[in-house]
Parts: structure tokens; C-alpha cells; sequence
């Protein structure tokens, strides 16, 4: 399950920003050029492991979008991207998202109390975004169905996951070791 995408993240560059291992990878970064293959293939792992009785899909700008569009479509279920502009919508929350690399304020739109929510990220490190994403949720009264990443890097899932009383779902596991990204599992 999941070859290419795999694949694919053994090949990705690990490049240093502010003393933090980012790699480099089509699904999470839209660069170098993404295979359509391995973005069906990780569709498909998504759909399979989430639960889709819910009101909304919510993924965080930017790589998130690739995601939830085509599960939106596909679906048949609304979605609302985390941005990281204000609009001053009416009912817009403020969020701050810190991640291993840098800090700003993202912006929730058009979720309302009672709205069942399922999250879907790219990536979870620090697990930074997403923290901040389901507070921010938790903060409108939204209900949260499922949490899902499609790579976790690092070992701070329990520990998000202890904190903000949810489980996160991960579909890979890798580390940075001696400069290259390693699969876990």
C-alpha cells in the first residue's frame, strides 16, 4: 500500500530551514511535479481509513487543497481550506499556527457550531498545525469526526493527540536520519 508514495519520499531532498529537517516532496510541497498515480493512490489510502459521515472536510493552505478538493468531489461533501489571510468574513476565527520552521496566524471561515467536521493535513511534525486548527475548531463548537495526515514526521502524534483529546490517523511514518528521509512504516 502506498508504493509510490513511498517511494517518492525516500527520493525526496531534506533541505535545513532554521535548524529544522524540511524535506522536499510533490505531496507536500507541489514540488518536483506530482504524479497523478501517486496522488490517486493516497486518495484512495484516505478514503479508506477516514470517516466520512460528516458535514465538512477542512484541510489547511497549501497542500492541503490537493487533497480535499478531490475528495470533495468525489464525496459529495463541502470543504473549506485553513487560510493564511484574513478576509473578515463574519464569523472568521483567528488561529496561530507554530510549526519547526515558523509562526502565523491562519484564519477559519464559514464553520459553524454543530458542524461535523472531518480534517485532513499533508504533513504533521510538530504537530503545530494541527493543534492549532483543532482548537480553533473545538473553539467554535465544532464536532470532529476524524483526523487524518498523510505523513507523520516525527513523535509528537501521542502527544498532540494526548493533549487535545482526539486520535490523528497517519498514513506513513518517516524520520530524518544522516540527511535523508527515512520510512517507518
Amino acid at each position: 500500500m502506498l508504493e509510490r508514495l513511498k517511494k517518492s519520499l525516500e527520493a525526496a531532498p531534506v533541505v535545513r530551514m532554521n535548524n529544522y529537517d524540511y524535506f522536499v516532496n510533490p505531496l507536500t510541497d507541489g514540488v518536483p511535479r506530482m504524479d497523478p498515480m501517486m496522488l490517486a493512490e493516497t486518495l484512495d489510502a484516505i478514503k479508506e481509513v477516514g470517516d466520512f459521515h460528516c458535514d465538512l472536510i477542512v484541510a489547511p493552505e497549501a497542500m492541503g487543497i490537493p487533497l480535499v478538493v478531490p475528495l470533495s468531489l468525489e464525496l459529495g461533501i463541502p470543504y473549506s481550506v485553513v487560510r493564511k489571510k484574513r478576509y473578515g468574513l463574519p464569523g472568521e476565527l483567528e488561529i496561530n499556527q507554530s510549526t519547526g520552521y515558523s509562526q502565523k496566524e491562519m484564519f477559519l471561515n464559514d464553520i459553524k457550531p454543530g458542524d461535523r467536521v472531518v480534517l485532513i493535513d499533508d504533513v504533521m511534525s510538530t504537530g503545530g498545525t494541527i493543534k492549532a486548527v483543532v482548537q480553533g475548531l473545538q473553539k467554535i463548537g465544532a464536532e470532529i469526526v476524524d483526523v487524518i495526515v498523510v505523513v507523520e514526521k516525527g513523535n509528537k502524534k501521542e502527544e498532540i493527540e494526548k493533549e487535545l483529546g482526539i486520535r490523528i490517523k497517519t498514513l506513513v511514518k518517516v524520520k530524518v536520519r544522516d540527511g535523508k528521509l527515512v520510512i517507518l512504516s
